[in-house]
């Protein structure tokens, strides 16, 4: 079995992610390539951003920094593609929209989408029992999501989890119209 690759889907969210922003709308306030400060003050990469934003070419020269760009690498690795056991699981493309909803909403929430998703698939328990919908990412789910990938279509619970990203993409907005403004960035991610 050919198991999942964290550089493929690292490259997927990093076209959605950005560079340098500070939008006083964003609830993450400022942030580099998705990482933002309020959430992740501690975050290594942020004494060589702000030392570079005493020059002219600011925020463009964050690019060129080799170990910035390593910092982010290693970060997302480590908070994201590690906690769901990106290396383990045997699809890319549920690798891919698992990290991507991690990155953009918590792993949480990602894992929440993949256990309805479960079981929502899981013809009224006949093809395996319920798991409990609860955000973490143990070993049932594993086993469960293993157990889903050997004898259905990865499409369908693709399906299920980017449904429920969008729907709280748009309950997100209803409730807050300042929001508004990033759902077309929001929904170039709501694909299979």
């Amino acid at each position: 079995n050919i198991m999942a690759d964290f550089n493929m889907a690292y490259a997927i969210t990093m076209a959605y992610e950005g560079n340098y922003s500070n939008d006083i709308d964003d609830v993450g306030g400022e942030t580099y390539k998705g990482i933002a400060r309020k959430y992740h003050p501690n975050w290594q990469g942020w004494p060589i951003v702000d030392a570079q934003k005493l020059y002219p070419n600011f925020p463009e020269c964050l690019e060129n920094l080799f170990e910035l760009q390593q910092l982010v690498k290693n970060f997302f690795k480590t908070t994201y593609w590690d906690v769901i056991r990106g290396d383990d699981i045997m699809d890319q493309n549920i690798a891919n929209e698992m990290f991507d909803t991690s990155v953009n909403m918590g792993v949480k929430r990602a894992v929440k989408y993949l256990q309805s998703g479960l079981n929502i698939l899981n013809r009224n328990q006949q093809n395996y029992s319920d798991i409990i919908e609860d955000g973490s990412f143990g070993p049932i789910t594993f086993r469960t999501l293993q157990k889903y990938l050997s004898i259905d279509s990865n499409e369908y619970l693709l399906k299920v989890m980017v449904i429920l990203r969008g729907m709280h993409y748009i309950e997100y907005m209803r409730k807050s119209l300042t929001q508004e403004k990033f759902a077309r960035g929001w929904l170039k991610r709501v694909h299979i």
